[in-house]
């Protein structure tokens, strides 16, 4: 049924009819078409549109086309002239948004609210602008983005609060700036990113890193961190953490090799590449480290791997395999090796558990293996002060004896009933070896002999005679001649008194 407009132009001439009734009939079909609220945008002579993708770049824009197709993916407005982004650059949501592209127009202002339209954001591209800082939460509500491109601007300035709530970031990209302050807390601490894996600070204006906190860094971090070409002041530290990172084949050392160097603190000011420091400043050589352990303790060895999520296998000393999530018995059936995955933890370490572990790590596009070298002590964590405790005791006590035998030895003095004649003392003072080792009876009362104790000597067959004195080699007896004149006893020599100790014959007197 026609609409009843037909009705009043019954009378026309057929061809006017024709024409009236087909451009109603098209009216009429058009009105009941919803119109898109982003039906303003001239794709033909403002943007080139593909499917969900909208270029606008090159375009001589001062700012984002205000209406924008629901259905738009894909957002290309760089090349222009936009130097700010407001809070009402876009009028209404863009759900299907996930890629805004903004290099190189000269951008210089971001509204805190800039982004609560387009929270579904994976990649962000503000490089090649004129940002000078970021302000605190600025980020804040693109909790999906992947990828956030701020490189060749003139950042100076980074709130630690600005990337917060970027729970999804994986790579930032701050290169060629004038950052001088290196951003732990994005990899440290309560606020860092989980899931970022590369973080480009190179060409900025950092002079001092934070080593010790980067040395404790896991290595898939390490692997996507880039600092070249900045203004660091060359240190045997900075040496001996880039050298471990060479050693290690991580991606950010190795390839910008030539590009690390850093600032001679000398008057100079020199430029040094960073691995010729071991030359320039004499560096020590870096060198891997075996890992200690002590008898009895838990230890825990860690697969440092350059990749997250990684399938991994370790292999004890003997070639014993310890599956992902396995474990694994000693000699004595009990369970002592555990792989919990990144780590391997052993029980009771004992000195056969030292020699190489290998870990064995796979993943869809990488394949590594690690070797640690353990050497175990044989003694307790805390035995060590013991034992050198016990060895310095020992060490005293055999000094000791050793004194206390020479001084039994050399310096006994002479008892009094071997001197009667105090007048006749210095007759007798000639060796106190002579009055200790002498065992030859003198001509003093027999009483007297009686009372002394008893004393083991060796003398020759030739003396049984009782004869105090040796013979000379013509058998005749060698005859003090103080004895001869009846001054008093011979006086014995400490050689004499020796010999007759030493000699071969055993006689007790």
């Amino acid at each position: 049924m026609l609409h009843p407009h037909f009705n009043c132009v019954s009378e026309m001439p057929p061809s006017i009819k024709w024409c009236i009734r087909w451009a109603v009939c098209l009216s009429f079909i058009l009105a009941q078409i919803p119109r898109s609220r982003g039906s303003a945008l001239n794709c033909h002579k403002m943007c080139i549109c593909a499917s969900n993708i909208v270029s606008c770049s090159k375009m001589n824009l001062t700012m984002v086309p205000p209406e924008l197709p629901n259905y738009t993916a894909v957002l290309d407005v760089s090349f222009n002239e936009i130097t700010g982004l407001r809070a009402q650059w876009t009028k209404h949501k863009l759900p299907n948004l996930h890629n805004l592209l903004l290099s190189h127009n000269g951008l210089s202002f971001i509204s805190s609210e800039a982004f609560i339209f387009v929270k579904q954001l994976r990649y962000l591209d503000l490089s090649s602008n004129k940002l000078r800082q970021l302000d605190e939460f600025i980020f804040e509500p693109l909790i999906h983005l992947e990828v956030l491109l701020l490189y060749n601007n003139q950042i100076s300035q980074i709130d630690r609060t600005a990337f917060s709530g970027l729970a999804g970031l994986q790579k930032l990209y701050l290169s060629q700036n004038q950052v001088s302050r290196f951003p732990l807390e994005l990899v440290k601490d309560k606020n860092r990113l989980d899931k970022l894996s590369l973080l480009d600070l190179s060409s900025n204006r950092i002079k001092v890193l934070p080593i010790q906190d980067l040395q404790a860094l896991p290595a898939w971090i390490k692997n996507g961190l880039y600092f070249h070409n900045n203004t660091l002041i060359c240190d045997c530290e900075l040496y001996s953490l880039m050298a471990h990172w060479y050693i290690r084949r991580l991606n950010s050392a190795v390839d910008f090799k030539d590009e690390h160097t850093c600032v001679n603190p000398s008057p100079d000011k020199r430029v040094l590449r960073l691995y010729d420091l071991n030359i320039h400043m004499n560096c020590s050589t870096f060198k891997e480290t075996d890992q200690e352990a002590y008898l009895e303790q838990t230890l825990t060895l860690s697969c440092d791997t350059k990749q997250r999520n990684m399938t991994k296998t370790w292999m004890l000393p003997g070639n014993i395999l310890v599956p992902p999530d396995g474990n694994q018995s000693d000699t004595n059936n009990e369970i002592k090796f555990f792989n919990k995955g990144n780590i391997l933890e052993i029980k009771s370490i004992q000195p056969e558990d030292s020699g190489v572990y290998t870990c064995f790590a796979v993943s869809e596009y990488l394949n590594e293996t690690l070797y640690v070298v353990i050497r175990v002590h044989n003694f307790t964590i805390n035995g060590n002060g013991e034992t050198l405790n016990t060895a310095y005791t020992t060490l005293v006590g055999c000094l000791a004896s050793v004194v206390l035998v020479l001084i039994y030895l050399y310096l006994t003095p002479c008892r009094c009933f071997c001197c009667p004649d105090q007048g006749k003392k210095n007759q007798h003072e000639d060796s106190i070896h002579s009055s200790m080792l002498s065992a030859t009876p003198t001509h003093e009362d027999m009483a007297t002999k009686a009372e002394l104790n008893r004393h083991v000597a060796f003398i020759d067959p030739k003396d049984l005679q009782g004869q105090n004195g040796k013979l000379n080699p013509n058998g005749e007896e060698d005859v003090d001649e103080e004895a001869m004149q009846g001054k008093g006893k011979r006086k014995k020599s400490v050689a004499d008194s020796i010999s007759s100790v030493f000699s071969d014959t055993p006689i007790v007197v």
